[in-house]
């Protein structure tokens, strides 16, 4: 049994040798690197503007749900506080006037929150633009430096460890001639350089 298994050993060595310089020669073909759109989106003037017009347009929808279904509730009280005193036609003229405004008010909110409502309208016309413009700075980045793969570090994958150096967030604001909030301050903080630190290239 123990010659057998002396046998065996370098057999398997070889075949796990093999198969891990394939997956590494593999992982060396693919060229990859990610992006956080998120974050990208977040330094982009005009779709904090876009975002803004959206939040307020929302706002004032909602105010309006609000308040119908504000006069909605009154009514339903003001309707069992006289129940009593109703007879059979006035209970159900009541009824029916509370019905129709509740049906109402449910249109109106589908009509300004559904899915291809007002608001999900609004937002193709003023974000998705801003996103197209994005995905093509990705694309010129892409093909620029022949890469395989761009994942989104804030879509649905989730990234357990992420080396910075396969970053390319910074090079698609670039692209995009946006220079990132946080490195304007950096610039502008007022403070002098520190003398210790190496000249920057």
């Amino acid at each position: 049994m123990k010659t057998i298994i002396k046998a065996i050993t370098p057999i398997r060595f070889v075949a796990f040798f093999a198969m891990g310089l394939f997956a590494f020669t593999t992982a060396q073909a693919q060229r990859f690197a990610y992006v956080d759109t998120e974050y990208i989106l977040s330094q982009l003037p005009d779709y904090k503007s876009a975002q803004k017009k959206l939040d307020e347009v929302s706002e004032v929808w909602q105010k309006e749900v609000d308040a119908k279904y504000a006069e909605i509730d009154k009514l339903y009280k003001n309707y069992k506080a006289e129940e009593v005193l109703l007879n059979g036609e006035q209970k159900k003229q009541r009824q029916d006037e509370i019905i129709a405004k509740e049906k109402a008010a449910k249109q109106f909110q589908q009509d300004k929150f559904g899915y291809e409502g007002e608001l999900f309208k609004k937002r193709e016309q003023l974000i998705k633009p801003i996103q197209d413009r994005v995905f093509d700075a990705i694309q010129t980045i892409a093909k620029r430096e022949d890469l395989d793969f761009i994942f989104d570090k804030s879509g649905d994958m989730i990234m357990l460890f992420s080396n910075a150096r396969f970053d390319k967030s910074g090079e698609v604001l670039e692209e995009l001639g946006i220079t990132p909030i946080d490195e304007k301050e950096k610039k502008d903080d007022g403070n002098p350089p520190d003398e210790n630190l190496p000249p920057q290239d």
